[in-house]
């Protein structure tokens, strides 16, 4: 099992490393974005994810729920094809959240989750 991480690059940008199963993600990892208060956008680059499994799409949402708790706009850059089937199969690609339209300033790759 490969341990998840999420370890801030700079100000607001995250990258995760490890699997999105339930095995790694914990009450830590579900918490992880109750501190940045105060930041207008939060990028989040999976693109250093393994497996993944449906507890990483709810990962997803229990961060997009605590962005709109903090007024921040949510950008996932490089989302795992796996997770993408997930979205798809739940039908959670279909909503607002995971349009996959981004911003013209939003760098490449990066989907747009508006909190």
């Amino acid at each position: 099992m490969a341990k998840l991480s999420l370890s801030e690059q700079s100000p607001g940008y995250f990258t995760v490393e490890g699997n999105l199963t339930f095995a790694s993600i914990d009450k830590e990892t579900l918490q992880s974005f109750r501190f940045l208060k105060g930041i207008e956008t939060i990028y989040i680059d999976l693109s250093k994810v393994g497996k993944t499994d449906s507890a990483g799409l709810a990962l997803m949402i229990e961060w997009i729920k605590q962005s709109r708790m903090i007024r921040a706009q949510l950008r996932f850059k490089n989302i795992p094809e796996q997770l993408m089937a997930l979205a798809k199969l739940s039908g959670f690609d279909e909503t607002e959240y995971y349009s996959g339209s981004s911003s013209s300033s939003a760098p490449n790759n990066v989907t747009n989750i508006n909190g």
